[in-house]
């Protein structure tokens, strides 16, 4: 069954036939988009699960920045009630959101976080006033605007479609004096944590930082669980989900649609596993 909600704008997708066996938050990364299809794919293993629009939407800052994170509070305290087992799945700046969620909220017990970050950035687009300079975090906590790396403005991309790895890289060494502050503070995640992360990532260094996320979790004795291609960029693409469309930004993502699919194929039983959804099989099946 699917229901549309009005309030946050999004999508709401349960299973056919069953209670729910886990209750999920799907975020999407900068294109906008409501990840319907893999709430759809979720739902169809037995979770509940809602892919929400967290901005862009009415009401909603037209870019990432200065978004509030208890945006994301009415879909966690509804998906709350439809299962003990509350988790995240976000990619890219939804990665993001989903690790500052986590360390916040002790009733979610696992994360998936797709092309992550290590640590908190500026602003991507305009804010409720329309403007997207000077830069501003890309979240507020209770009003507060989280510590943030802001971009260096000296960086040049190359020719072409631009590739904002080198962007991300040049701006942690520019301000590097801001990226402890800045940085999320994994260790206090209390629930299970699943990384990816593709070497050719051209949006930003998500390997590094996956690489950063468990290094800072393994000094406080936690696990984390890591799936990473070098062959892959910056999407994954799950079993069964059809092919993403090139929304959003224009820019490199890296990586192939094969190799990302692979990467897909790889992380799709460990996150089966970490939702609590493993005996159900394989959506290829």
């Amino acid at each position: 069954m699917e229901y549309v909600l009005t309030h946050p704008a999004g999508v709401l997708i349960l299973p056919a036939t069953g209670a729910p066996r886990c209750a999920v938050l799907v975020l999407s990364g900068s294109s906008g988009r409501i990840e319907v299809d893999r709430a759809r794919l979720l739902a169809a293993h037995g979770a509940a699960a809602i892919g929400l629009r967290w901005f862009g939407g009415a009401g909603q800052p037209p870019g990432i920045c200065e978004v509030a994170l208890e945006t994301f509070r009415p879909a966690l305290d509804q998906l709350a009630g439809l299962s003990g087992r509350l988790a995240l799945l976000g990619s890219s700046k939804g990665a993001e959101a989903a690790l500052l969620l986590a360390v916040r909220d002790p009733r979610i017990a696992a994360i998936g976080a797709f092309s992550p970050t290590s640590v908190v950035w500026a602003n991507v687009g305009s804010g409720m006033d329309g403007s997207a300079f000077p830069y501003r975090s890309s979240w507020t906590d209770a009003g507060v605007p989280v510590p943030f790396v802001p971009y260096d403005e000296a960086w040049q991309p190359s020719p072409g479609l631009p590739a904002y790895r080198g962007l991300y890289e040049q701006s942690l060494r520019t301000f590097a004096d801001r990226a402890e502050e800045a940085r999320i503070p994994v260790e206090r995640i209390a629930g299970r944590v699943l990384l990816t992360a593709g070497g050719d990532d051209q949006v930003w260094p998500s390997d590094w930082f996956a690489e950063q996320i468990v290094a800072r979790r393994s000094v406080h004795g936690l696990t984390t669980d890591l799936v990473h291609s070098v062959q892959a960029g910056h999407g994954v693409r799950l079993p069964g989900e059809p092919a993403r469309p090139s929304d959003g930004i224009p820019m490199a993502r890296g990586g192939t649609s094969g190799a990302d699919a692979a990467l897909g194929h790889r992380v799709w039983p460990v996150l089966l596993n970490l939702l609590g959804l493993d005996q159900l099989g394989d959506p290829a099946d």
